[in-house]
């Protein structure tokens, strides 16, 4: 039988509090002993799953909104759309900068690929790395990557 109206709202409030003394820092036993739960596994559940929900509640927000953003998007592509597809160089651009941000709010970009190799184009070793050379590899790189844009200027 389904829970009462009355043992949601109470089982809602005690997660508040087990998740209100877990931000204070209070351990699972604390907070058990507190709230009456039957053990620290019970208010480590407890708190994980009222954690989830809100994540779960959150990421149907977000995509709600995302939505939205996208026919505020689609709206403002078709206001552009005519001008744009006889030539109006602002349009095309106006539709052009709308395009690109559909595509950054729905991830459709693919992500740049960074390799980076060792000696002869063969893999890079690397062990027990400290600071020092940690920074001396990122140098090394950068300085791969400058070299690679100035290469691509001249040409």
């Amino acid at each position: 039988m389904p829970a009462s109206k009355a043992q949601r709202a109470a089982t809602a409030k005690r997660r508040s509090q087990a998740i209100a003394l877990r931000l204070a820092g209070m351990d699972y036993q604390t907070i058990a002993e507190r709230l009456d739960y039957a053990d620290r596994g019970a208010a480590s559940k407890d708190v994980h799953r009222a954690l989830e929900a809100n994540l779960e509640a959150e990421s149907v927000a977000a995509a709600t909104l995302r939505e939205l953003e996208v026919q505020r998007l689609d709206r403002m592509q078709a206001a552009a759309w005519a001008k744009a597809a006889k030539g109006d160089l602002k349009a095309i651009e106006t539709v052009l900068k709308v395009i690109d941000r559909r595509a950054r709010l729905l991830g459709l970009d693919r992500p740049a690929r960074t390799e980076i190799t060792g000696a002869d184009g063969g893999p890079l070793q690397v062990e027990a790395v400290d600071l020092a050379e940690l920074e001396r590899l990122i140098t090394l790189t950068a300085g791969t990557a400058a070299d690679d844009e100035n290469a691509e200027d001249v040409s």
